[in-house]
């Protein structure tokens, strides 16, 4: 690339670089100056001197953006060839002391791409644009009518937005040459022009809206703000990163089975998915027409309240009506993130507020499992519970199953014709639903109108339901920073309420939790989506305290009593289990625990009461003690593997039910779980 660009054309003559410089060009790879300069590098020749500079040493190109092409290297001034004597020993020094620091220029500045999350540097635009550009917003009313709502706000969207005369590329640049431009706006973005926004770009994301992860093959991983060594989250990478990183004001992406929510939580701002249907699709390309719909990514959270409002064309009248709070207590199981900085600060802040009725929880799986009768009439493997598919699994599926078959519809006939150029990822997303037959259409389309139904019946038109927005960050060092498949199943269970619902939610930063972006979701019944607005900026100061006392609290000591109490109590916990009042016994187990904190049986017999309650995290805790008080406990692997097969930790569960076999080789439980995973991991 360096000796291409050396070869410079300057007026009517091209200068062949000395040979010491082609042996330095030979020396650097293409990828050592990608990150180096942004600007032009002058190479100043003379015969005595060879030296770079760069002269804003402004920094560029996240490793994965192949979009920008490395400015070619100018001559500042015609060159002055001299006769150069080769027996000129200090001539030869100095040059090559010339070309030593050049070389020493770069390595120092690959050793810093190569550094901490503190040290790495900036990348120009995080990677967030695919193209830069500016569209004004319409002129603002003469006095002494008021401004434009979104005046001196800018905004992008991501690459599946038509802008006329432009062709939107579907995050693919095969895609993108092979359709025509647009011959007009998004509906949506003509609406924020109107009202005084300024749109300036189109902004990365997942190729034709089918990824998680936020890559993309040919344009690139927007750098997350948050953490650069951390995946941004997608579809719509590109628009969270913009935000996050203080680029725009606000971003639209879409969002269709947690495209929006999930960059919203990786990179810690607001997200708002809205009610299925309620903003207007037209003149946005989609994955899934009964999934997709238009997302909102904001900073600020008196922004986010605005421009969803101006989305939904709403009325600024304010309904006063006291509010319901609902924890899922069984979502929670499937996150990571200690209670006390998620449960605990919402709990909080609504105790603080007036118009909040106390906060209820309730066990949501086993709600939907009533009241959506479709799905008991699918086959496996919607209603094996017994092989760790819960009713969340289900509806996941159910989701999933329908991007596929409308994904399928909508596209299958473009990409057998084109052949696009995908990358891996979306390449065997792409293959799988194509492949796949769907038989049970019907059913899917009657669960997502059941599940509906069944929300805005439990929600009505007061009731906000809390979940976790992700179940935890990927680890930094990750391969090649991918989810693994059982970290997905995670992301869908969570995500697959409102996704295929199409009831609206906001996921909401909650402060962080070791380096990493705490991120709670709140649901309202489909259609309620200026009331969830509205509740969200109403508990924006109050949730903001809570956050910081949050990180000062300190967990409870453990209190140490009299043995044979404890025993007492343990028997009494027995009793209760073996009647089945799951809750009893925990709560004598507990005591039992308070007065004795040594014993393993009483924190694998609060485990099982645990299982049976479907409290899978506090069962898994529970065994972790017990086998660190005694690492021969059968029951405590036993109890453990169950509780990570029912939180979808397949590898780790397996191991649990290994190491019971090699303390108990004839365990019959142990040997048949073990074989049951080994299946479901194939």
């Amino acid at each position: 690339m360096l000796r291409k660009s050396c070869n410079e054309k300057i007026g009517e003559n091209r200068i062949k670089v000395p040979s010491l410089l082609e042996s330095f060009s030979n020396s650097v790879k293409p990828t050592d100056c990608s990150g180096i300069f942004a600007e032009k590098i002058f190479f100043y020749f003379s015969p005595f001197s060879l030296q770079v500079q760069n002269p804003t040493k402004t920094l560029f190109s996240h490793p994965l953006d192949r979009r920008t092409d490395i400015s070619k290297l100018e001559f500042v001034k015609p060159l002055r060839i001299t006769k150069i004597n080769a027996s000129s020993t200090k001539l030869w020094i100095i040059a090559g002391i010339g070309v030593v620091g050049v070389l020493i220029m770069a390595e120092s500045a690959r050793r810093r791409r190569k550094g901490s999350n503190e040290t790495s540097p900036r990348v120009k635009d995080f990677g967030a644009f695919i193209e830069r550009f500016e569209l004004l917003p319409a002129p603002q009313p003469p006095p002494p009518a008021a401004r434009h709502p979104l005046s001196d706000l800018t905004f992008a969207v991501a690459d599946n937005f038509d802008v006329k005369n432009s062709v939107s590329g579907f995050g693919n640049p095969d895609w993108k040459r092979t359709h025509e431009p647009a011959g007009k706006t998004a509906a949506v973005i003509s609406l924020l022009l109107q009202r005084g926004a300024t749109l300036v770009g189109r902004t990365v994301m997942d190729e034709l809206a089918f990824g998680v992860t936020g890559e993309n093959l040919h344009y690139g991983m927007p750098i997350n703000p948050q953490l650069l060594l951390q995946i941004p989250g997608g579809s719509s990478s590109g628009s969270g990163v913009a935000v996050a990183a203080g680029l725009v004001d606000f971003a639209l992406g879409t969002d269709t089975i947690g495209c929006v929510r999930i960059p919203a939580a990786f990179c810690g701002i607001l997200g708002y998915r809205p009610s299925h249907g309620v903003v207007s699709n037209i003149g946005i390309l989609t994955n899934s027409q009964s999934l997709c719909t238009v997302g909102l990514f904001a900073r600020d959270p008196s922004i986010f309240h605005r421009v969803g409002h101006l989305l939904l064309q709403a009325s600024q009248t304010v309904v006063k009506r006291e509010k319901r709070f609902i924890f899922a207590d069984d979502f929670f199981q499937y996150s990571r993130i200690p209670k006390q900085k998620t449960v605990h600060v919402i709990s909080k802040a609504i105790e603080a507020l007036s118009g909040y009725l106390p906060a209820k929880h309730m066990n949501v799986s086993h709600y939907i499992a009533s009241n959506v009768p479709i799905l008991k009439e699918f086959g496996e493997p919607y209603t094996k519970l017994h092989q760790g598919t819960t009713t969340l699994q289900a509806l996941s599926t159910i989701m999933l199953s329908l991007q596929k078959y409308e994904f399928k519809t909508n596209h299958e006939e473009w990409i057998n014709t084109v052949k696009p150029s995908l990358g891996h990822e979306i390449s065997t997303r792409v293959r799988v639903a194509l492949n796949s037959t769907y038989d049970n259409v019907k059913y899917l389309y009657k669960a997502r109108a059941e599940l509906r139904a069944a929300l805005n019946s439990l929600l009505k038109d007061d009731g906000v339901l809390v979940i976790p927005t992700i179940p935890d960050f990927l680890s930094k060092h990750s391969s090649k920073r991918k989810m693994s498949p059982e970290f997905e199943d995670r992301l869908f269970m969570l995500l697959c309420l409102a996704g295929l619902s199409g009831c609206c939610q906001v996921a909401i930063p909650l402060g962080k939790h070791e380096s990493y972006p705490i991120s709670l979701s709140f649901i309202a019944a489909h259609g309620a989506d200026k009331f969830l607005l509205d509740t969200v900026l109403d508990m924006h100061s109050s949730l903001q305290e809570q956050i910081s006392l949050a990180s000062s609290l300190a967990p409870l000591p453990d209190f140490n009593g009299d043995m044979d109490a404890s025993e007492l109590l343990k028997e009494k916990g027995n009793a209760a289990f073996k009647g089945k009042q799951w809750n009893k016994a925990v709560n004598f187990y507990t005591e039992a625990i308070k007065l004795n904190d040594s014993n393993a049986t009483y924190y694998c017999n609060r485990a099982a009461a645990y299982l049976e309650l479907g409290c899978y995290q506090q069962a898994e805790a529970d065994c972790n003690q017990a086998i660190l008080l005694d690492k021969k406990n059968v029951k405590a692997y036993l109890r453990r593997g169950t509780a990570r097969e029912m939180l979808v930790s397949y590898k780790e569960a397996a191991q649990d039910f290994k190491h019971a076999l090699v303390l108990e080789p004839q365990n019959k439980a142990a040997r048949d779980a073990e074989k049951r995973l080994r299946r479901l991991m194939s």
